[in-house]
């Protein structure tokens, strides 16, 4: 297994002249530790098998390698043989991060890229399949619908990209995966690379069947978690977390947070307690349609929407600017997604700080994530300060105009984890786009807050009353 570093910097590496002015175009120079050992071995025509986590640059390495394999091509950047390359992500929001990244790069050639995946308008896709792209970018379960269609033909693939492979396993879409890739040309007739949060057992076994003699890539244990952040913990009772959360946000009022919880029921309540105590807040799990979704995320980056509680269906894959905090509401059970849901901060050479609260619940995880990280999280002694009752923030709750989302999405409801295997259009999968408004999320929410406007005092009083 590779740990050390051949290149530094992008000049030196032998590049095509156009990604090359690209990258000096854009202001890049250095390599990050998974670009400076992946893209000279990719570069050079072998498969790589490498463990990265996000924000680590891993999307540049995979991308730069591919365009340039496609671009140095007998084929060139000709389009009539049809799809070239293969890009596969376990989630809608990766998937959209993978496209921006690219259509950056790929800005001074001629390549075309369609970016596939469920929870919008199905035909529109299919037809941009159809008019003829380079580069397709997204998740299986639309992809695997389109190629069974016959919509696009995998025989002229010459670069496959599997993006964090374990949690493909994790949302079953391994037998999608498998199917894909036996209707590709044989694995020694492209380049084929595959990253992972860990080379597991069951990650390095579909890297040998279905990859060409890959090499094993690995950034060193010390850079799991990114140096930039400071990592605190509070050991507090279930029944005390959110007087707790609340106190600590209360801090830091000019903060652009993302706090994590296990389920999507425990999002929804926490969210609830942020909005009777005057937070701006709203809920990402995976019961959100999707063009919801991509407004909640447009909106925190572009500051008008400060904190996002969210369940892991927003720890993987997002980049969303300037995040300065993350609040494990809930420890992860997981020791993998307390790394993904910290490095959510602390990106592009920012600071931010990551805050986690262990309940009786969850805290039988925290060992496992210490080894993983390898180090103690820091422990803060929970104040009588901290959970005292909770005032309102200074902050008011802004009305959201854009909250009804009902009319989208209608039959491509969004799930936790993205696409279903196979097929993620099916007509009942809309009862889950559905339920993303029965939540408490939308005009319900505005109805309420008339309601308290004009009710008697008491109902002014169980509004500010904490839930703890």
């Amino acid at each position: 297994m590779d740990t050390h570093l051949t290149a530094t910097r992008f000049a030196d590496l032998p590049l095509h002249p156009q990604l090359a002015a690209g990258l000096e175009a854009a202001g890049f120079s250095l390599c990050t530790p998974i670009q400076a050992l992946t893209l000279p071995v990719a570069l050079a025509g072998e498969d790589v098998a490498g463990q990265a986590q996000t924000g680590t640059g891993k999307t540049a390495a995979f991308l730069l390698a591919l365009l340039d394999r496609l671009l140095r091509s007998a084929r060139g950047e000709r389009h009539a043989v049809g799809v070239r390359a293969l890009v596969l992500a376990p989630t809608r929001e990766l998937a959209m991060q993978i496209h921006r990244d690219a259509v950056q790069l790929a800005s001074g050639t001629n390549l075309r890229l369609a970016l596939i995946y469920g929870g919008v308008d199905y035909d529109r896709q299919r037809e941009e399949l159809r008019a003829g792209t380079d580069i397709i970018i997204g998740t299986p379960g639309r992809i695997i619908d389109y190629a069974k269609q016959k919509v696009f033909d995998l025989g002229h693939i010459e670069v496959c990209v599997l993006d964090e492979a374990d949690r493909m396993f994790d949302l079953g879409f391994i037998k999608d995966i498998r199917w894909l890739l036996r209707r590709m040309p044989a694995a020694e007739k492209r380049l084929n690379m595959l990253f992972s949060a860990t080379l597991s057992f069951r990650v390095l076994e579909l890297a040998y069947e279905h990859m060409n003699s890959p090499r094993t890539l690995t950034v060193e244990a010390d850079r799991v978690t990114a140096d930039a952040v400071t990592q605190v913990l509070y050991h507090v009772e279930k029944a005390e977390k959110q007087r707790l959360l609340m106190n600590l946000m209360a801090r830091n009022p000019k903060a652009r947070s993302l706090i994590f919880c296990n389920t999507k029921r425990a999002a929804e309540r926490v969210t609830e307690t942020l909005h009777r105590h005057g937070f701006a807040a709203e809920v990402l799990s995976g019961d959100v349609p999707q063009r919801k979704r991509q407004k909640l995320i447009a909106r925190i980056a572009r500051g008008e929407l400060p904190n996002l509680v969210a369940t892991d269906v927003a720890a993987r894959g997002l980049h969303i600017p300037e995040v300065t905090h993350v609040y494990n509401y809930d420890l992860p059970q997981n020791a993998e997604d307390y790394v993904h849901r910290i490095g959510r901060t602390a990106r592009a050479g920012a600071s931010g700080d990551a805050i986690s609260l262990a309940c009786e619940e969850y805290v039988y995880s925290l060992m496992d994530i210490e080894e993983y990280i390898g180090h103690r999280i820091p422990v803060e002694r929970v104040t009588p300060e901290l959970t005292a009752r909770v005032a309102k923030a200074a902050r008011p709750l802004p009305v959201d105009s854009e909250d009804d989302d009902t009319d989208d999405d209608s039959a491509d409801g969004a799930r936790e984890g993205d696409d279903a295997p196979a097929h993620d259009d099916d007509a009942g999968s809309s009862a889950a786009g559905e339920g993303g408004q029965a939540t408490g999320e939308g005009a319900p929410k505005k109805k309420r807050r008339r309601r308290r406007r004009s009710g008697p005092a008491r109902g002014t009083a169980t509004a500010t009353a904490p839930e703890a």
